[in-house]
């Protein structure tokens, strides 16, 4: 969820360019079920404009509504909102609802958290009743221990008898795009409306530019022989394609140096057994660990045709690997969907 707090974080700073106030509203505690989780949040501007959502876009009415308060006293409240009655949804959302304002200091160091891919912790302070008025509030910390609140009225340093809600958000997804066709634009597009972190590599003689990949972070033109990836961890996933067996092979040698979480290659079945036979050749030693990241053909089997479809069928693989689920219909589903 770093993209949606990226967003709310850039929107806050027009607004106080513009003069208006700024409020945050998160779920901190949840009874029961609901669309979204604990964690999420909105920001709300004094003429009532928003960023982000904590529901499916039924709450987020009456969290404006009920934030008029905080814009005209500054005070921060904690509401409730009981989704059984209006929404299906058998749960009741605490909502922690702040003033929320970002100094120079704090963006310097929000900006180098994310450039440097960074995780960060958020603990917001709240109590549990409804319509409550206190010294509530959040604070952000740092890799490098730096903290900041939200908001100057909150006093982190007097917080009894306040439940803490503690939150730790890692750096956006990142992908990484190897080859610059038509295709590749399309998966680009796909993955940057889920907020991912897109890199795209085209040929060294390709003359691709960013402007060329809507939602991509850089665009570079290389070759397997010269290219040095770096943050390659975890939260990275790779997809080739090249349209170039060869190329492609040459890739995946390269990136045998480094553990991304998936790397997907496009291409016919029959060409995977070549590619781990001729991989051994070139790589002895490659890991078994290794080899369980690549996935060829890339995607998974939804009928997939065109290339905007090839491309949901690629990023939901992933989702379905960096989130350790077998994919199948919720309609087969008997108990919740998220435990």
């Amino acid at each position: 969820m770093n993209h949606e707090l990226k967003e709310i974080i850039n929107q806050a700073v027009i607004n106080q360019q513009k003069g208006l106030k700024n409020v945050l509203a998160t779920v901190v505690h949840l009874e029961g079920s609901s669309y979204r989780k604990p964690g999420v949040r909105m920001l709300i501007s004094e003429d009532l404009s928003s960023v982000g959502a904590v529901s499916g876009g039924c709450v987020e009415k009456e969290i404006k509504h009920r934030s008029k308060s905080v814009f005209s006293d500054n005070k921060p409240k904690v509401i409730t909102y009981d989704g059984r009655y209006k929404l299906g949804c058998e749960g009741i959302l605490y909502v922690l609802i702040e003033p929320f304002f970002i100094t120079d200091e704090f963006l310097t160091h929000f900006s180098k958290a994310n450039s440097d891919r960074e995780t960060i912790h958020i603990a917001s302070y709240f109590t549990d009743e409804n319509e409550a008025f206190g010294n509530f509030g959040s604070i952000i910390t740092f890799h490098n221990k730096k903290q900041f609140t939200f908001s100057e009225g909150f006093n982190h340093q007097y917080k009894k008898d306040l439940i803490i809600f503690s939150q730790i958000v890692q750096p956006s997804f990142r992908l990484i795009i190897i080859g610059g066709e038509h295709d590749a634009v399309k998966l680009c597009k796909v993955a940057a409306t889920l907020g991912w972190e897109i890199d795209v590599i085209t040929c060294n003689k390709d003359s691709k530019e960013l402007k060329d990949f809507p939602g991509a972070n850089s665009v570079n033109g290389d070759s397997a022989e010269t290219v040095q990836f770096t943050n390659i961890e975890e939260n990275t996933a790779i997809v080739i394609m090249n349209h170039s067996y060869v190329q492609d092979l040459k890739y995946v040698i390269k990136l045998s140096e480094y553990t991304p979480k998936y790397i997907g290659i496009l291409g016919a079945p029959n060409r995977r057994e070549r590619l781990f036979n001729e991989l051994f050749e070139f790589v002895p030693d490659i890991s078994d660990e290794f080899l369980e990241t690549i996935y060829t053909p890339a995607g998974l089997h939804i009928g997939a045709e065109t290339p905007e479809e090839i491309a949901v069928s690629i990023v939901a693989e992933i989702l379905s690997i960096i989130r350790k689920k077998e994919p199948f219909s919720l309609r087969k589903l008997a108990g919740k969907i998220h435990t």
